[in-house]
């Protein structure tokens, strides 16, 4: 009866909902129509209809509403929607619901319809149909479902229909075909669409079955001898070709090591198969798995006195692989993280006198893989380095030393500390089959938890209160001192001369910090008094150190050599270019040299009228600023913003206030910041090797370069700025370290935003082949992710600064 009142409701608003599309005219009365259609299709937790509503009208009425939409394709209403309107609402009905009703929907409509703009619309609803993988949606249904709910005539035409879509659509569209649509592509996008079907379909069986057999297995065997036994029996005659299926879904079905252990045993020592899946493949060869996961299958070998010699060689490959260098440098950082995760987890389930065996192993696997790690540009894998460094010591117990690193705790750390916690490896097990807790006994540990909660409520009332009758003073309000400040008996200095004698004679650490908090504001405030002691100033502060423990040194230094080198820029920036690649500076000062060209730069770009107010934040508060190369996601913005001021979009906004033309105070000084940097980069010296072991400065040095070039867009010194900076990165493309990549990517970005478009046809022809070969071998084959990404971006920038000028009939070319 419920039944038949819910198909008698969906069939009576789905025919007002025909009706009003059929004969109304008031736009407002059709968007609700549709929206009511659209509602019958929304699975997630705003939908209106229930299950069995959806269930309907998938079956009942789905065709007849595309249908009835196809054959008023021509009606005055659907062209007064707007493009987002018709978008969401007409073309994603066909886009939403069961794929192959949609399918023959859309066929049947572009075999009838003339040539029109109403075909190409249906055309542009069957290329996003094709897009968005329906099609192995479609396929999927047809794998999963118990049993066939159409005809095998229903089911003969869409195959037909599926197979024949090339040929259809050519007889239709003949020249006017759309490339999807060719057999080209069209057929190896269905063979991959057939293989994504056949891989839901497995997984999909092998999930349901075992999460079904695992907790009830776990249970019976949890004080069954026979069940266990009935398990081991089982497992070990799975044929060898499905052990690993079988074993993979096991470890992420049950509840914990525990239980793996009485449902295979011990099969890890009687089964090769078994033994390669466990020890080698799910830990070192693949890494999508949780942390639960790694803590079920190493818990498991620990488990059993048999099976901890496994435990032990899994900690030698580990370890092993943990440390090897060229595993860092081209392997995910997810992958060398799942490693760790594993290294850890193995380490701790040792015990003192296995730990004492293999002390030397440990040893030799600690210091070159610290060594490794720690001479990475990528933080991620510097904190990785550290934190298992940490443990390694400790448990080793060296002489009684432990390392201790100094490193700011993010997610990833957090949950590596997190694995070494005690209990962390403890899993909840399945509760035995016949076990029930009855009423008495769940009544008398209510009654004894509220008795134990008296008791202590009792005695804190005791501790709090010893003698309530006495008198007290604590009913007096103290006094509010949150405001004071303590007085300094230094003032600060109030010229720029005082301000550069206190830091180079003054041994007050008062008097220098004053000074070194006033110091960009005086700047800033006389660039006259600024560009007579500017490389003097700055000499001091690149050579200055924080003897005094002042809080935010590095930020003050680094503000006010900005500061410096804004006001005074030719001067300073040559001083500082110079002292780039001379002797006897540490790795530190020149990264810190780059970050002041970089943030000058940055702020020679902006228009005056945009440039903030003086003003030196308090010393609690004041903290360096980060530097740009540390994280991808400052690369990505600098391209994404400006990928997307060169987009032109066709639509019609509000009239923006016209703003005052600024001069550009970077375009004229950009020279002087980039040029000098490329000189004797290839030139090692007795502290310095860019080309070699201080790969580190290598990467800054690129990303800073492409952040110049960047920021030189329309500058007349563009076009040799890009030229110079390709040849300079070509050298290095294949660099080793994942950062040093990501600067040349980030810089050949920067080239393709900011060179003219004529320019890069003419003046680096010969190499744009050979450059955009190379971004797709990254694209595609690269490690790390944001390399790849980079390099898409690029291809994508330089396939539109090409087009654009080829597509020009006034452009200059490479004859003329």
């Amino acid at each position: 009866m419920e039944s038949l009142t819910t198909n008698t409701d969906v069939r009576l608003t789905v025919t007002r909902c025909f009706r009003t599309l059929k004969s109304s005219t008031d736009s407002s009365d059709i968007i609700t129509a549709l929206r009511t259609l659209h509602s019958y299709l929304d699975e997630g937790p705003e939908s209106t209809a229930t299950s069995a509503e959806r269930a309907e009208f998938r079956k009942t009425h789905y065709s007849s509403a595309l249908q009835l939409l196809v054959s008023n394709i021509q009606a005055d209403w659907l062209h007064q929607l707007t493009a987002a309107q018709r978008t969401e609402l007409w073309d994603g009905l066909f886009l939403a619901g069961p794929p192959e009703q949609a399918l023959l929907v859309l066929m049947d409509a572009i075999g009838e319809l003339r040539p029109t703009s109403n075909l190409d619309h249906v055309v542009n609803i069957t290329e996003k149909f094709l897009q968005r993988r329906r099609l192995a949606e479609l396929l999927c249904s047809y794998c999963l479902e118990a049993a066939p709910s159409d005809s095998p005539q229903l089911r003969e035409t869409l195959l037909g229909r599926i197979s024949a879509l090339p040929d259809i659509t050519a007889n239709k569209l003949q020249l006017n075909n759309r490339a999807l649509f060719l057999p080209q592509q069209y057929y190896p996008l269905l063979a991959t669409e057939m293989l994504t079907a056949l891989e839901r379909t497995c997984q999909a069986l092998r999930g349901s079955v075992l999460a079904v057999m695992a907790p009830r297995l776990s249970a019976c065997t949890c004080s069954d001898m026979v069940w266990q036994r009935v398990c081991w029996k089982l497992l070990e005659n799975v044929p060898q070709r499905w052990m690993e299926s079988v074993l993979t879904g096991l470890v992420q079905a049950v509840s914990g090591p525990d239980a793996l252990g009485r449902i295979i045993g011990n099969l890890v020592l009687t089964n090769k198969k078994a033994q390669f899946v466990i020890t080698h493949k799910l830990l070192l060869l693949q890494y999508k798995y949780e942390t639960r996961v790694l803590r079920i299958i190493l818990g498991y070998l620990a488990a059993d006195r048999d099976r901890r010699p496994l435990l032990i060689q899994v900690l030698r490959s580990v370890s092993q692989a943990w440390a090897n260098s060229s595993a860092v440098k081209h392997t995910p950082l997810e992958q060398q993280l799942y490693v760790s995760k594993a290294l850890l987890l193995s380490v701790s389930l040792l015990k003192d006198s296995e730990i004492q065996e293999l002390r030397s192993e440990l040893l030799q696997c600690m210091l070159s893989g610290m060594q490794t790690h720690l001479d990475s540009n990528v933080v991620r894998i510097r904190r990785m380095g550290m934190v298992i460094g940490e443990y390694l010591s400790s448990r080793m117990d060296i002489n009684g030393t432990k390392l201790k690193f100094e490193y700011d705790q993010d997610e990833e750390t957090r949950e590596l500390l997190s694995l070494l916690a005690p209990g962390a490896c403890d899993e909840p097990e399945a509760e035995p089959v016949n076990r029930a807790d009855g009423p008495e006994e769940t009544a008398e540990t209510a009654e004894s938890a509220q008795n134990a909660s008296q008791t202590t409520s009792g005695a804190q009332a005791l501790k709090t209160d010893p003698d309530s009758d006495l008198d007290s003073d604590d009913e007096l309000t103290p006094y509010d001192m949150s405001g004071d400040q303590e007085i300094s008996k230094a003032s600060p200095p109030h010229y720029l001369r005082d301000c550069l004698e206190i830091l180079i004679s003054s041994e007050d650490p008062v008097r220098v910090e004053l000074a070194l908090q006033a110091a960009e504001s005086l700047v800033r405030k006389n660039s006259f008094a600024a560009r007579e002691i500017s490389v003097q100033m700055s000499k001091v502060l690149l050579h200055m150190d924080d003897k005094y423990n002042i809080n935010g040194f590095l930020y003050l230094r680094q503000a006010t050599m900005v500061a410096l080198t804004v006001a005074d820029c030719i001067p300073v920036t040559h001083y500082l270019t110079t002292e780039f690649y001379s002797l006897n500076y540490s790795l530190r000062q020149r990264l810190d040299i780059l970050e002041v060209l970089a943030l000058a730069a940055q702020e020679l770009s902006k228009p005056v009228t945009e440039k903030k107010a003086a003003s030196i934040s308090s010393a609690t508060t004041a903290e360096l600023t980060p530097y740009p190369g540390d994280s991808p996601v400052h690369w990505r913005n600098v391209v994404e913003k400006r990928i997307q001021s060169k987009t032109k979009r066709l639509t019609k906004k509000a009239a923006q206030p016209v703003t005052k033309a600024t001069p550009n105070r970077y375009a004229p000084v950009a020279g002087h910041f980039f040029f000098p940097l490329l000189k004797n980069y290839d030139k090692p010296q007795v502290t310095f090797d860019l080309l070699g072991s201080d790969h580190l400065v290598l990467g800054r040095l690129i990303h800073t370069l492409g952040l110049f070039m960047h920021l030189a867009v329309n500058a007349p010194i563009a076009a040799q700025m890009g030229c110079a900076l390709l040849d300079f990165v070509w050298a290095v493309r294949y660099h080793a370290d994942q950062m040093v990549r990501r600067g040349v990517l980030f810089a050949v970005c920067s080239v393709f935003l900011s060179m003219p478009s004529q320019n890069l046809l003419v003046d680096i022809s010969d190499q744009l082949f050979e450059t955009r070969s190379w971004l797709a071998d990254v694209a595609e084959g690269d490690p790390d992710a944001d390399c790849r990404s980079l390099a898409v971006q690029s291809l994508v920038l330089l396939d539109k600064s090409l087009k654009k000028q080829l597509q020009d009939p006034q452009a200059p070319t490479v004859e003329t």
